[in-house]
């Protein structure tokens, strides 16, 4: 897959689209519409799936990670019709959207659950490979936030390596907004204190 010649003027809209789909806060929609309360007061205080399991309801969080991987998706299968590069613009808005959405401040969540849902809509194959990357580390070493930065890592490099250039320069600047989100994971992971997958807090 290439860059082609989508109207600049849907690229643009898609992008706006997209990022006004990311920008819906499911984790904290729905923990307050089951009375779990504010989910930025709830351990680490992220919007996302993983922060919202803290609350122990397994339903809301797989709820929270199918809405968040899912307006990602969406956009960018409508997007699909104007062009590649309609969709890759849907993705990365959605992207933005979800990191820092502008009706909490720019203060969003993490984007693991949305970068998949970019892999869903966009090149379907990168859902295989991260699954598979995040399963494998998290087996070995149990810590979700190393599973999901190796896979996010691995993910643009398939791409590349099976020729498809344009998912590859996606994912690698999506990869790169995941790590700048995670640092306080990796310093964490560097000094040993990341809570583990199964562990309390």
């Amino acid at each position: 897959m290439t860059w082609d010649h989508s109207d600049p003027t849907a690229v643009i809209v898609f992008l706006i689209l997209g990022y006004l789909c990311g920008t819906i806060a499911f984790g904290l929609i729905l923990t307050k519409l089951f009375g779990l309360g504010d989910l930025r007061s709830i351990g680490s205080g992220n919007i996302g799936a993983t922060n919202v399991l803290r609350t122990g309801n397994k339903k809301v969080a797989a709820m929270t990670l199918l809405g968040d991987l899912l307006k990602a998706t969406v956009p960018i299968w409508v997007a699909w019709k104007w062009g590649a590069s309609a969709a890759a613009a849907a993705g990365f808005g959605a992207f933005l959207g979800h990191l820092f959405p502008v009706w909490l401040g720019f203060k969003g969540g993490k984007g693991v659950a949305t970068y998949i849902g970019v892999l869903l809509g966009f090149a379907p194959i990168g859902v295989l490979v991260f699954a598979a990357a995040w399963l494998g580390m998290a087996k070995i070493f149990r810590y979700s936030s190393l599973a999901a930065l190796t896979a996010t890592l691995l993910v643009p490099v398939v791409y590349l390596i099976i020729g498809n250039s344009m998912a590859a320069a996606l994912t690698a600047v999506l990869t790169v907004l995941v790590y700048l989100k995670h640092i306080p994971n990796i310093r964490r992971l560097l000094a040993g204190t990341e809570s583990r997958i199964g562990s309390k807090g």
